[in-house]
């Protein structure tokens, strides 16, 4: 009996196996779904703009002969000279974030691609159209830290002395002025011949002279 009834349930699978596979071949298939053709489209503009790097990322002081000529023919100073300054002084960075937290650990510290101190620049300001800056926007103005250099070259040529010895040319003797004070200046321009840093700055003076020729070019 129990043979029987197994026997039975095994009859019935095979017999709906058959029915199900019966239905599976016939069925339709499901139709492909029909092309769409292609839309025109408006053609999109392929973007140009790219991110600007900040000025001081790789910086030349080339980039700014522009205000260096303009600044220089102001303060009626030689430009050139102007220029290769920037160059002598572009041995740091110049990211304003930067020369700020340098200055937190320098005691006398520098700002601005020009590397101009405070009394320098506050003294130059004075009777200037920068006389309400600050020292303090150096970092972040380029513009403004050239226009000072220039007056404070402009200023320490008219305190150079009247009769001087022939070791220097003036535009020497306004790069060590620069460097190293306008006491200094007026010494080095009576015959006193530079010392070892003061003759370094020169020396780089020297060798960026034709450079900044070539970038007031630009």
């Amino acid at each position: 009996m129990q043979v029987a009834k197994r026997w039975s349930w095994v009859a019935v699978g095979v017999l709906l196996a058959g029915v199900w596979a019966a239905c599976s071949d016939n069925d339709p298939k499901p139709a492909a779904a029909p092309k769409t053709q292609p839309t025109a489209t408006k053609p999109q503009p392929t973007p140009t703009a790219t991110a600007t790097k900040p000025w001081y990322d790789d910086y030349d002081p080339a980039r700014f002969a522009t205000e260096v000529r303009r600044y220089a023919k102001q303060a009626g100073i030689n430009p050139q000279l102007l220029m290769a300054i920037l160059y002598n002084e572009d041995y740091k960075p110049h990211d304003p974030k930067f020369e700020r937290q340098w200055a937190e650990v320098d005691s006398d510290p520098a700002f601005g691609i020009a590397n101009m101190h405070k009394p320098a620049f506050d003294e130059t300001k004075r009777g200037r159209d920068f006389a309400k800056r600050k020292w303090e926007e150096l970092p972040d103005n380029p513009a403004l830290a050239i226009e000072a250099a220039a007056w404070h070259l402009h200023d320490l040529a008219k305190r150079l002395p009247s009769k001087r010895a022939d070791l220097y040319t003036k535009d020497e003797l306004l790069a060590l002025g620069y460097n190293a004070g306008g006491g200094n200046m007026r010494i080095f321009a009576r015959g006193r011949k530079a010392g070892p840093q003061a003759q370094s700055y020169l020396d780089r003076l020297h060798g960026n002279w034709a450079k900044s020729a070539e970038a007031l070019k630009s």
